[in-house]
Formats: structure tokens, sequence, C-alpha cells
């Protein structure tokens, strides 16, 4: 990370990051929306408690799998559509972009608005 607070920090140009930043940002947000915590997620989806945590505070990337688990249990596609992309270069402030879910620009990627 380069400075602020995940899931919204302005991170580092990585793709991975930006992708693992992304689907922390739309798991608390659909979480939020369907007034679920970590527990009630766990039991309906089969992911650990602790796991959903981890993901949610970016201590650790969810693996293919897990993604596929939560966006099964949540009804949502948390995999963002990364492609088209336009990764920073070192030093370079990245452009906004609009999360799918919310439609609202978020620091820390950079994608073109229209690719979310």
């Amino acid at each position: 990370m380069v400075g602020g607070e995940w899931p919204h920090a302005m991170m580092e140009p990585h793709r991975g990051a930006l992708v693992a930043q992304a689907i922390a940002r739309k798991l608390a947000q659909a979480m939020s929306d369907q007034g679920l915590s970590a527990n009630a997620l766990a039991r309906r989806s089969g992911v650990n408690r602790q796991v959903i945590a981890n993901v949610l505070n970016g201590t650790v990337w969810a693996d293919t799998l897990t993604v596929i688990d939560l966006e099964g249990a949540l009804g949502v596609i948390l995999w963002p559509d990364h492609v088209q992309w336009r990764i920073p270069a070192a030093g370079e402030a990245p452009e906004g972009y609009n999360d799918e879910a919310d439609g609202t620009s978020a620091a820390g990627s950079s994608a073109p608005d229209s690719v979310g």
C-alpha cells in the first residue's frame, strides 16, 4: 500500500493487489447490503469466518474457490472485470474506477470509468 486504509488505500501498481482490493470492497458492500456478519456469511457459504475476516482486512487474498463460494452465497459477482484496467507506473497516481456494485469511484484502482 502507498497510503490510506484497506480496502480503499492507494495501492502499488500491481494488478493482483488491485483485484484483491476490489474483491474486499465488493465483499464488504454485499455483506452490508444483505445485513450479513462474517459468521452468518460463513454459515451460508461454507467459507471459514476467519478467512472472510482476513479477506475483508486485506491480510489474505481470496483464492478462486473462496471467491466462487462467496459469490454463490451472496448472489453477486465479486471478481472485478480487470482486464482493461490501466495499471499505473510506479509513482504514478492511479485513476479511479467505478465499482460495479455501487457505481462509485474508488481510489487505488486504475481502470477507465467504463470498466469496473
